[in-house]
């Protein structure tokens, strides 16, 4: 069944068709602690939600994991889930992630409805049919592609998240940019940030899910085109993995920022990427996105990691380049002498 994503004008009316659609016998809310003090009380009242059985989980990725994902799975089989039942993710990229997978695997799969919350879930979890958790020390590293029954995209979350939240989803919107043609890129590096326009940013954000949803539509399963989507994060992935190990988490966009520095590098003498727009968009980032400690010392640690990767076949670290601003160019490989020097430029630059 294929996924609809609303872009949402008038939230209740948006929900209360899809539930309908769905037509549950039970329903269900997961929140994490956060969006279920500052988003859960957005939606409670309307009539749609009534009877809604509310499953609250920890908040941040350290508790995207096997345990949390267990618990999800009690509280929908005590309070009386079935296959006809529905479940409703409210939240950022961790609880649709999560939620996705408890929903795939519950009763061999029940329908979900993601509501995401932060810019980063609005363009980039929430949208494609990626679930999962994290295991083993490995970002997702159990999971299965599953698709919700709908996405409603709707801005009135914005404005509950910090600064940090929302360039961690722009980070993403950036790389869809990148992937897609020049005027999008363009107009991404000339917002500000500091700041946003916020009836800007909804149609940007409505053209960022464009670009994704119709690279999912050509390849769900990412067999091949949809490989693009992961420009930046070969690097990004390492990035968040070792600050997680390190008991110091960054926020998944930060990582993909800090990933691109790196790729588009590699893009420039591996695909002849053109040095000036690898430069203005390193600008962009280094702006808005810091620094990240990084030493020589990190750096086999970062291969390692980067060896794990999904994406990964053989003993082959895979990445996506670009050879120009949408022209992106999946399945390339890069030596660890190259990527040490990618890493060389992210630490001299940021």
């Amino acid at each position: 069944m294929m996924q609809e994503v609303l872009i949402s004008d008038c939230l209740e009316k948006d929900l209360a068709h899809a539930i309908a659609i769905c037509a549950p016998d039970r329903l269900f809310v997961l929140t994490d602690e956060t969006t279920k003090a500052h988003c859960w009380p957005k939606i409670q009242q309307f009539d749609c939600m009534k009877g809604a059985v509310v499953i609250s989980i920890p908040s941040t990725d350290t508790h995207k994991n096997i345990a949390t994902l267990s618990r999800v799975w009690e509280m929908l089989g005590t309070n009386g889930g079935t296959r006809r039942s529905c479940l409703i993710n409210l939240g950022g990229g961790m609880v649709t992630d999560l939620g996705g997978f408890a929903a795939a695997t519950f009763k061999r799969g029940i329908n979900f409805i993601n509501i995401p919350t932060t810019l980063l879930a609005m363009v980039d979890a929430a949208v494609g049919g990626k679930t999962g958790v994290n295991f083993n020390g490995l970002k997702n590293e159990i999971g299965v592609f599953c698709d919700a029954r709908f996405v409603i995209l709707n801005t009135v979350f914005l404005n509950t998240l910090d600064d940090m939240n929302t360039r961690s989803g722009y980070a993403e919107m950036l790389k869809h940019g990148l992937i897609s043609n020049e005027e999008m890129w363009g107009e991404l590096l000339n917002f500000d940030l500091e700041e946003p326009d916020w009836g800007r940013l909804q149609q940007m954000v409505a053209q960022s899910v464009e670009v994704k949803e119709e690279v999912v539509a050509k390849d769900p399963h990412e067999q091949g085109l949809r490989k693009a989507l992961n420009l930046g994060h070969t690097v990004g992935h390492a990035f968040e993995s070792m600050a997680l190990h390190k008991g110091q988490p960054i926020l998944h966009g930060y990582a993909v920022a800090f990933g691109l520095v790196c790729e588009l590098y590699l893009s420039t003498f591996k695909a002849n990427f053109p040095t000036y727009k690898m430069r203005q968009t390193v600008q962009f980032i280094r702006n808005y996105y810091g620094i990240f400690a990084l030493s020589c010392n990190d750096y086999d640690s970062l291969i390692e990691l980067m060896q794990h990767d999904k994406k990964n076949t053989s003993t082959n670290i895979n990445f996506t380049f670009l050879e120009d601003i949408g022209k992106p160019i999946i399945n390339q490989t890069a030596t660890k002498d190259e990527i040490k020097e990618a890493l060389d430029f992210f630490r001299e630059t940021m």
